[in-house]
């Protein structure tokens, strides 16, 4: 069976993991990635441009499809080896979350939207993954 998730990340860091077919959330944990499975959907939702110092952003930036089998560990540093997973990214465009709010079933309160994107990794519906994807022009068909 296909899931459909969404991974809370900053913009410079969905970059990186589009430019370099790989997801990677929550700071390098594994726990997220391994919730996934091969052949499940994952949009990115991205608050800030940067985790630090970034600039407000509010949108969906990226869409791809698990491709890897397993999670796998990447040396960043001496002292950072986070987790990651192999992805397959889709073209497509940002989408501003503010008019998906009140149609996204995750949200329950459209005044605390936010609240669900606390937790850094979201499981959705199809419904609401279709109503995403839609919104930024993905072919997920391709």
């Amino acid at each position: 069976m296909i899931r459909f998730w969404i991974g809370v990340v900053s913009l410079s860091h969905v970059k990186r993991g589009v430019e370099g077919g790989f997801a990677q959330m929550g700071h390098g944990k594994a726990a997220p990635l391994r919730r996934m499975s091969k052949g499940d959907w994952l949009v990115y939702y991205s608050p800030k441009t940067d985790m630090e110092d970034g600039e407000p952003l509010q949108q969906f930036t990226a869409i791809g499809q698990v491709s890897g089998d397993s999670v796998y560990e990447h040396r960043m540093g001496p002292d950072f080896v986070p987790f990651r997973r192999d992805l397959r990214f889709l073209k497509c465009e940002v989408a501003p979350i503010a008019p998906l709010i009140s149609e996204l079933s995750f949200i329950s309160d459209p005044k605390r939207w936010g609240f669900p994107f606390r937790r850094g990794h979201i499981e959705m519906t199809e419904k609401d993954f279709l109503l995403i994807a839609h919104a930024m022009k993905a072919r997920i068909d391709e």
